[in-house]
């Protein structure tokens, strides 16, 4: 399920791919599109938001959830802080699943679930870590995540788990800014379950200004 896609909006203010593994950050100013595209699918964007003249509010899952009453992220989904104020919206979405339950990949959960062998490969937490430090923050600042294009199923019970994603190559997400916010990306470097298809690849990100509608003649 689409909505009007953000190439048609404003210029472009950035425009970066992220390599597989590998964490970015950037400001979003209010009103500007943040595009996040799948290149070659099926690859979780680990992601967190952080307001950004005020970093203690951050995004919330629980919240978010809450104020939508679904499990699952997607068109029409109001990001929401620990404030309780929204700070972006999901304008537009081709893949239609994203998880924000399961949380991200750490050294220690690795260790926990795949075994001793896998400690010291690199994973997600660590990836936000290493960015949040550039803004001054620490672990302490590192809260549960949205995971873009993760495919995690929930049974009637509530147990959910990590299987083969669903997003095809150039599929892609937008959300619009309510507020400046501070964006937080990990392109998990999992290679233990199928969240990356058990091989990362790279992702693209745009932001975008805000649309200027022209008068009609």
């Amino acid at each position: 399920m689409t909505t009007q896609s953000a190439r048609s909006a404003g210029r472009i203010v950035l425009d970066a791919e992220i390599p597989a593994r590998k964490p970015w950050s950037a400001v979003i100013r209010k009103g500007q599109t943040l595009r996040i595209v799948d290149t070659h699918g099926q690859q979780a964007v680990d992601t967190l938001f952080y307001r950004a003249d005020d970093y203690q509010e951050r995004y919330s899952g629980q919240d978010t959830l809450r104020a939508q009453g679904s499990a699952y992220v997607g068109l029409g989904t109001r990001i929401m802080s620990n404030e309780g104020r929204v700070m972006l919206r999901v304008t537009a979405d081709s893949c239609g699943l994203h998880d924000t339950s399961a949380g991200a990949c750490s050294c220690e959960s690795n260790t926990v679930r795949f075994g001793h062998q896998t400690r010291y490969q690199h994973a997600c937490r660590e990836n936000f870590v290493l960015e949040a430090a550039k803004y001054g923050m620490s672990k302490r600042d590192i809260v549960p995540n949205l995971n873009f294009f993760m495919n995690v199923p929930i049974d009637p019970a509530g147990n959910f788990t990590v299987v083969d994603g669903v997003s095809k190559p150039g599929d892609a997400i937008e959300l619009v800014a309510e507020m400046d916010v501070l964006c937080l990306i990990s392109n998990c470097p999992q290679i233990n379950n199928p969240c990356n298809g058990f091989f990362p690849t790279a992702v693209q990100v745009t932001i975008f200004d805000a649309t200027i509608f022209e008068p009609e003649a």
